[in-house]
């Protein structure tokens, strides 16, 4: 609950309240939920950072094997949300090595409203991933201090470089939503997006992630079995 506090008392003067989802557990995402219940304060937007971005200043360990992966984190995000009611006061936010238009479609078809893109965007500045970035030794001069290597670091071509990757990503977005057919993203559904998850069988992520009732864990009766244990788990003032 002083979590939600903390949302109101930072949104004044105003400004937009988020908090990160990165957790293993998901009984402590749910319990962040009941406290928006319990207080009537909720954040304005939840980022889902998934394992796969992360910084090259994090150790190799960390990189390969510690978080929850994009996929599953938003899908779980999106269903809490829309399970207690608030998915339509809180923007859900997707991050983690997003490169192409078809990955950013993929994850506004599973209940992102907005996609953050770290990796490509570096990639088109001119990074080559040495991991240096916390040493201020940075070979291409991204990420770095030290005006003997930033000063490499050609602003003005970069900028364009980084401008035109953007404007691409967007123009083969709108392609493939026309592929589809659909005119619009809101269209959009899980539906949409087909994967081979045999050799003979092919699934679209809506049987893949299947989605859980609105409302449907405000009661005890409708919790769906697969969540019950969590939700229990769950309580407004500890996480």
């Amino acid at each position: 609950s002083l979590l939600c506090f903390f949302f109101l008392m930072i949104r004044r003067p105003p400004r937009s309240t988020l908090f990160p989802y990165t957790t293993l557990f998901r009984s402590e995402f749910l319990a962040i939920c009941k406290a928006m219940l319990e207080t009537g304060i909720t954040a304005d937007f939840v980022t889902v950072d998934g394992a796969e971005g992360g910084t090259g200043a994090a150790p190799v360990e960390f990189t390969n094997s510690v978080g929850t992966p994009l996929r599953e984190g938003l899908v779980f995000v999106d269903s809490a949300l829309r399970g207690v009611g608030l998915r339509d006061r809180i923007r859900v936010i997707a991050s983690g090595k997003v490169f192409s238009a078809f990955h950013m479609l993929r994850l506004l078809a599973l209940g992102a409203d907005t996609i953050n893109v770290a990796r490509a965007m570096m990639f088109a500045l001119g990074c080559i991933q040495s991991r240096h970035c916390n040493q201020d030794t940075c070979p291409s001069g991204v990420a770095t201090q030290d005006p003997r290597r930033y000063t490499m670091l050609d602003v003005d071509d970069k900028a364009d470089r980084v401008a035109k990757y953007h404007a691409s990503m967007i123009e083969n977005l709108l392609e493939l939503i026309a592929a589809v057919g659909l005119e619009r993203l809101e269209q959009l559904t899980p539906s949409h997006i087909n994967q081979r998850v045999s050799g003979s069988q092919i699934k679209h992520y809506g049987e893949l992630y299947p989605a859980i009732e609105s409302a449907c864990l405000l009661h005890d009766s409708t919790v769906p079995t697969n969540w019950q244990q969590d939700w229990q788990r769950a309580t407004a003032t500890t996480w």
